[in-house]
């Protein structure tokens, strides 16, 4: 949606267009403050996070009447529910999650209903009835038969516990949405407001328009670096799919195969580092592990992965003939040089402040978002312009309050799944469910946990299905051995595969739309060149070092190569049009080389 928008379509009048600037600059305010005006209690903050989320989700994105009328009701409910909690925080702390007051009731029931209601309005109805079951589980689980039963919780202690506590909707995961996430997301916003996308395209076209094949692999790197900051594959989609393929179509590339390009190459942007959709941030609250560690585990598979889809393009390259860009289509090099200083120099001051200096993540990404506001004065010609300036902010402030509503929907809502398995025990279960199925064997609970991922993750968001499966199976991968890290990444990693498996694939879906395309058409060929999302993940497992290259560099890097070669030759056997025979000795000689013990 543009800022000459609003949700339904029509022109915004200039008045309302002004009144969301305004919002979306007073959320920017709030967020940055948190973290320069010291500790500022949960109770406060995190209602305040949600209270600015709201209107973005039921007035800007309402469609028709019902919904604007309906979406006015849910606000103004919300509204006061979030304010009662963040006025009376101080009383409502020594309450120690007990209700005391039949408003307090109404209170708690009425957050709750908003959350599930918010959640649907931004991602649909799957996640908030998960949400749902899980709610009807804590309060009604005690008439559940066996070992999957609770003992009964009061009306009175449970609602608080979801909604005046730490231990609900304003949880743990809710203070990285608060704390860490809006900040990357409004330096994201800052940085496509500007020149930085253009970039983006510019650098990738640079690097590798001259190349067989040209386009898809401009597609691949501008995607690797704009997904690193955007976080979705669908707006990465969006974003630099206008560019990519209708040039890989004038290229002579079929619009199956450049739509599965973009499609592949934007579903890695929550696998790359910094911003990973949010998951790098959850998985520091989830794990305990630093940001810094989580990063340098989290980039040698990503970088495998792009990889991976550009062996994958070389290869249909070859297979089709398909050739480098023209020479007069190819950037100029000024034009490159100046547009990539507009995310050069915040990347560089974020990774500054990250490993230089040794501040915290998101003080690093404030002193970014100051570089990268500066920048939004200069345009393409190195010329200063205020009014340029003034549209541009408009439209990052538009960007950033959304954006941060939308995440903030989601994260909240997951955060009810999260309270009530903690509080009832269920995780617990149904982790000893999952090791009894598997027979306390690895590999078994490895592929029911990929199932499990898989078949969420066509319905929620990644992030949410990462961090509902992780709680619950999470803890028996590490049962069976495997660290922290690499638990957390597999199943994240398995929870983004929906992106472009069939039946339920986004990414497709948006690819498919602008490619001109039948959507399982460019799945089937998005499958192919993806694969890496299917066996990174195992391969993982297998080669754990992987993950070690801060501490052990050499078994990283032999880790590294390792599956390379692995994916090489199974993209081979996927893509080529050799012989059988050579194909199949090739998928067999990959899997080998990827997982027999060494």
């Amino acid at each position: 949606m543009t800022v000459s928008t609003m949700a339904t379509g029509a022109p915004a009048r200039p008045t309302m267009l002004l009144g969301w600037q305004v919002l979306g600059l007073i959320s920017i305010a709030f967020h940055l403050g948190l973290i320069f005006s010291g500790l500022v209690p949960a109770l406060v903050a995190r209602p305040i996070h949600m209270a600015l989320a709201l209107p973005w989700i039921f007035v800007f994105q309402a469609r028709g009447a019902f919904q604007r009328v309906s979406g006015w009701i849910f606000l103004l409910v919300g509204e006061a529910g979030c304010l009662y909690i963040a006025l009376n925080a101080d009383a409502l702390s020594d309450q120690y999650g007990f209700l005391d007051s039949g408003l307090q009731i109404a209170v708690a029931a009425a957050l709750i209903v908003v959350t599930l209601e918010m959640a649907r309005r931004a991602i649909g109805w799957p996640l908030p009835l998960v949400a749902l079951v899980c709610l009807l589980y804590g309060l009604f689980g005690q008439y559940v038969p066996g070992e999957y039963g609770h003992p009964a919780f009061p009306l009175e202690s449970f609602l608080g516990t979801m909604t005046i506590t730490e231990g609900g909707i304003w949880g743990s995961l809710t203070g990285v949405s608060v704390g860490i996430v809006a900040i990357f997301v409004i330096l994201g916003a800052v940085l496509n407001a500007g020149e930085a996308g253009q970039g983006f395209m510019n650098l990738a076209a640079l690097a590798a328009g001259r190349l067989r094949g040209g386009a898809g692999k401009i597609a691949v790197l501008s995607s690797a670096m704009f997904g690193s900051i955007s976080g979705s594959a669908s707006a990465n989609v969006a974003s630099t799919g206008a560019v990519t393929i209708p040039a890989m179509k004038r290229l002579g590339y079929p619009p199956a195969l450049a739509g599965a390009v973009e499609a592949v190459a934007s579903s890695g942007g929550q696998i790359m580092p910094p911003l990973m959709g949010a998951g790098a941030f959850v998985m520091v609250e989830l794990t305990g592990i630093p940001y810094s560690s989580i990063m340098a585990a989290a980039l040698p598979p990503a970088i495998l992965y792009f990889l991976t889809t550009w062996i994958g393009i070389d290869l249909f390259a070859r297979r089709l003939g398909l050739g480098a860009i023209d020479a007069a289509d190819r950037p100029k090099i000024r034009d490159v040089v100046v547009t990539t200083m507009f995310f050069a120099v915040p990347f560089t001051v974020l990774l500054w402040g990250m490993f230089v200096t040794k501040t915290t993540p998101q003080y690093a990404a404030c002193l970014a978002i100051l570089s990268a506001v500066l920048l939004l004065f200069v345009d393409i010609r190195l010329s200063i312009s205020p009014r340029l300036f003034a549209r541009r902010v408009s439209i990052a402030a538009i960007e950033a309050g959304r954006q941060i509503a939308m995440i903030a929907a989601i994260i909240i809502c997951a955060s009810i799944v999260v309270g009530v398995l903690g509080m009832t025990g269920l995780g617990i279960k149904v982790t000893s469910a999952i090791l009894a199925v598997a027979g306390e064997s690895l590999w078994p609970a490895l592929i029911l946990t990929a199932l499990a991922c898989i078949l969420l993750g066509m319905e929620v968001p990644t992030t949410a299905a990462y961090v509902i499966c992780v709680t619950v199976a999470g803890p028996a991968l590490q049962r069976l051995g495997i660290e922290p890290m690499l638990a957390h990444l597999f199943v994240f990693w398995f929870a983004l595969l929906s992106t472009i498996t069939p039946p339920v694939c986004g990414a497709v879906f948006i690819a498919a739309g602008m490619a001109g395309e039948n959507w399982l058409k460019v799945a089937g060929s998005a499958m192919r060149l993806g694969i890496g999302l299917y066996i990174i993940p195992l391969a993982m497992i297998a080669n754990p070092a992987i993950v070690h290259m801060a501490d052990q560099p050499l078994a990283a890097a032999f880790a590294f190569v390792r599956i390379a070669l692995a994916l090489w030759a199974i993209s081979f056997a996927l893509i080529s049009n050799g012989k059988a025979g050579p194909r199949l000795a090739a998928a067999v000689a990959g899997a080998a080389i990827c997982f027999w013990p060494v």
